[in-house]
């Protein structure tokens, strides 16, 4: 797959801020080394969309390189991470016979085949199918059905739907850099990977992923996957809130905001000034840092509110014992878990990757997190590690792909 260590297993996260490709490799159960990371500012995109081919391909060009570099491998695959206001989901449910009386792994692979079969526009395509729990003879909350006895299976699932139109343009992309596609995954699914734990994932847990152009959403229970959703609005519309507000250009803006942005403005000293620069001119001015705050703040309040108001469309509001985990480049803005707890009325944390070894000063920070779930997921489809009603979806995945490839080659 990658050279000298096929053993090797690539992450490429196409975000609109920067595109990261991370190499990483299995390390024990559930362990990942990350062996290699590259970076590059993402030019291409607007809120998590391809808009500029050429763009996009040389930067991940630039990322994949670094990443070879350090990894000393050559990169000739990926997993890529899909994102933008075109993911549509929806929970589905399936019903077969079961035959000869035993459940086994034609029959959960048929109920999960009658659960997907459901009618979608011919521009969309499904990306994800996730299990949610199957109900065997009115027993319901079984998570692995294979082995037992009944006659009747019923499978309950969550379908994630996108664009082909998008999926074909990260494709493209990625392919003319010489990159071959091993599958598209759903951002927020690969940050979930990294940074949720199994007891979140069952207590109940909404996982918000707050990129430069989309926030990404996926809500846990009982150990499934329950609603997803893809907001756009992210970091990149505070620093353009911070550069109108304060009259500066939008890269000082950015900065800015990363060195003394809060997202609460009673955390801020009213004495407190930072230099700003000027619209058009070098001259730098002083500027109290309430008045910054008091910028990001508003913004900040827009999206938890938008993000609630999806936590109470999911119906699983009452359920999340384990609050909301924080990720991607906004979650560490300061402040911002404060704020998150006061809006969605629990308890919120910073997620960064866990279980991770190797480069872990670099990749041990929220911003990596989308990288390192897509390197875990991609060591999960690699070595078969998915329950029964996923392995048998691998094929699909790959057939997927090379349709999609085929329509524009």
């Amino acid at each position: 797959m990658l050279g000298k260590k096929d053993s090797l297993v690539v992450g490429l996260d196409i975000g609109t801020t920067k595109i990261c490709a991370m190499v990483g490799q299995r390390r024990g159960e559930g362990v990942v080394e990350i062996v290699g990371i590259g970076n590059a500012p993402s030019k291409g995109l607007r809120k998590g969309v391809v808009v500029n081919i050429e763009s996009t391909v040389q930067s991940i060009q630039k990322a994949v390189e670094e990443a070879e570099m350090m990894a000393g491998c050559q990169i000739r695959s990926v997993y890529a991470g899909i994102s933008g206001a075109h993911i549509k989901a929806f929970n589905s449910h399936g019903i077969v016979a079961v035959k000869d009386g035993e459940v086994k792994e034609s029959d959960v692979q048929r109920v999960v085949d009658a659960a997907r079969a459901v009618a979608i526009p011919m521009d969309r395509e499904i990306i994800h199918v996730f299990p949610q729990e199957f109900i065997l003879d009115d027993q319901d909350g079984i998570k692995e059905p294979l082995g037992m006895s009944g006659v009747r299976l019923e499978a309950k699932v969550h379908i994630v739907t996108g664009a082909v139109a998008s999926a074909q343009n990260i494709i493209k992309c990625a392919s003319k850099t010489g990159l071959s596609v091993r599958d598209i995954v759903l951002q927020q699914y690969a940050s979930s990977e990294a940074v949720l734990t199994p007891d979140e994932k069952e207590l109940g847990v909404t996982l918000i992923d707050i990129g430069g152009g989309t926030t990404n959403i996926a809500i846990f229970f009982g150990g499934a996957i329950r609603h997803t959703a893809v907001l756009p609005i992210g970091g990149n519309h505070i620093t353009s809130d911070v550069a109108v507000g304060l009259r500066t250009p939008v890269d000082p803006a950015e900065k800015i905001k990363q060195q003394y942005g809060c997202a609460l403005s009673s955390m801020v000293s009213k004495e407190e000034t930072i230099e700003v620069m000027s619209i058009g001119e070098r001259k730098l001015r002083l500027v109290s840092r309430q008045a910054l705050t008091e910028i990001i703040q508003p913004r900040v309040e827009e999206i938890f509110h938008l993000v609630h108001r999806e936590i109470v469309r999911s119906g699983f509001e009452d359920l999340l014992a384990a609050g909301v985990v924080l990720t991607g480049g906004t979650a560490s803005l300061h402040g911002i878990e404060e704020i998150a707890e006061k809006m969605l009325n629990g308890s919120a944390r910073r997620g960064i990757p866990q279980s991770v070894q190797g480069l872990v000063d670099i990749v041990g920070s929220p911003i990596y997190a989308t990288a390192v779930g897509l390197v875990l997921y991609g060591l999960r489809q690699e070595s078969g590690g998915w329950i029964s009603t996923k392995r048998g979806m691998v094929g699909k995945v790959r057939t997927r792909m090379r349709e999609w490839f085929s329509e524009f080659f």
